[in-house]
Parts: structure tokens; C-alpha cells; sequence
């Protein structure tokens, strides 16, 4: 009998300034769950693990994927780069395999479909998953503040280079 090795789900988490956005994958082109929460609590760390323990213990993922911000010229504030300790920490404790992705190789991942800018990645992954295509934020302009959606679409960026990255090394082996 053989084994299917592949995670049952693949939970994706791109934390933001006002609190995170996730997305749930059972494949690479079956979102299970996704959404984006906001947090105006103080402790916004503390709620936010909070959140992604519940996200957890419903779903039981077998891989979280997020943010690398080790690698590189990462500019994310200091209260983010410790939730990223802490998620690495929970899903340790949980025995959750975690893979981290570096800005760059979730461009390298969407080059070969001509998408650089995250609104041209965001664009593309609203082309390859249609339930997200009706939150697809505008083109933001150098003065505008990222739309809060734009976090799903970095989720969901993540959690497709992970499953680019694992067929690409399944394909090699």
C-alpha cells in the first residue's frame, strides 16, 4: 500500500501591520479557507497567535508557510519580525513543519508568468484562483496605503511557492 505523502493542508500566513491574512490550501489550486483578520487590540502579537492557534486547532495543517525575512533586505518592523519567532515557536510546539519563502523567491516563483510587482502577482494568482478574483485590490499608487486585501494575495503567494518549490523537488528526486 502506498502512502500519500502530500499535506492534507498547507495553512499560509502573511501577518500585516493591522493583523494577518491566511489562506487554507488543500492542493495548490484548492483553497480550502481563507481571510483576513484585523487587529486593534494592544497586545496585537499575543491576539494574533491567539487567532492562529484557533486557525489550528480546527484545521490541524500539516505545513504553515510564511515570510523568510532572515534573508535579504527585509524591511518589516520589529513587532513582526518577533509574531514570526513566535508563529515558528507555536507551529514547533505543534509539530507543524514550517517553510519560510524570501520576497524573492515568490518572484522568481511568479516570473514565469511575467508577474514582478506584488499587484501583478496578486493579479496572476486572481488568474490561477478564481474565488479570488473579486478581491483583487486596485493598482495602488505611491502615495495610497496598501489595501488590506493585498495581504490575502500575499498569503496566497506563499502558500503557491511552496507548492511550486515541493513539485519542482518532487519532479527532481
Amino acid at each position: 500500500m502506498t502512502r500519500n505523502t502530500s499535506p492534507s493542508f498547507v495553512l499560509a500566513l502573511y501577518p500585516t501591520s493591522h493583523g494577518f491574512a491566511f489562506v487554507l490550501f488543500e492542493g495548490p489550486d484548492a483553497p480550502f479557507d481563507w481571510g483576513v483578520k484585523e487587529v486593534r487590540e494592544k497586545r496585537k502579537n499575543a491576539k494574533v497567535l491567539d487567532d492562529v492557534k484557533a486557525l489550528i486547532e480546527l484545521y490541524h495543517p500539516e505545513v504553515l508557510v510564511m515570510e523568510d525575512t532572515d534573508k535579504g533586505k527585509i524591511h518589516r518592523a520589529a513587532r513582526i519580525r518577533r509574531l514570526y519567532r513566535m508563529l515558528r515557536h507555536l507551529a514547533s510546539t505543534e509539530e507543524i513543519d514550517v517553510h519560510r519563502f524570501a520576497r524573492a523567491d515568490i518572484r522568481a516563483c511568479f516570473a514565469s508568468v511575467g508577474a514582478v510587482t506584488k499587484y501583478e502577482i496578486a493579479k496572476a494568482i486572481a488568474t490561477q484562483i478564481p474565488a479570488f478574483a473579486h478581491r483583487l485590490p486596485r493598482v495602488r499608487k505611491l502615495w495610497m496605503s496598501e489595501d488590506p486585501r493585498q495581504g490575502l494575495f500575499d498569503a496566497a503567494a506563499l502558500g503557491l511557492t511552496y507548492y511550486a518549490t515541493k513539485n519542482a523537488n518532487e519532479t527532481v528526486t
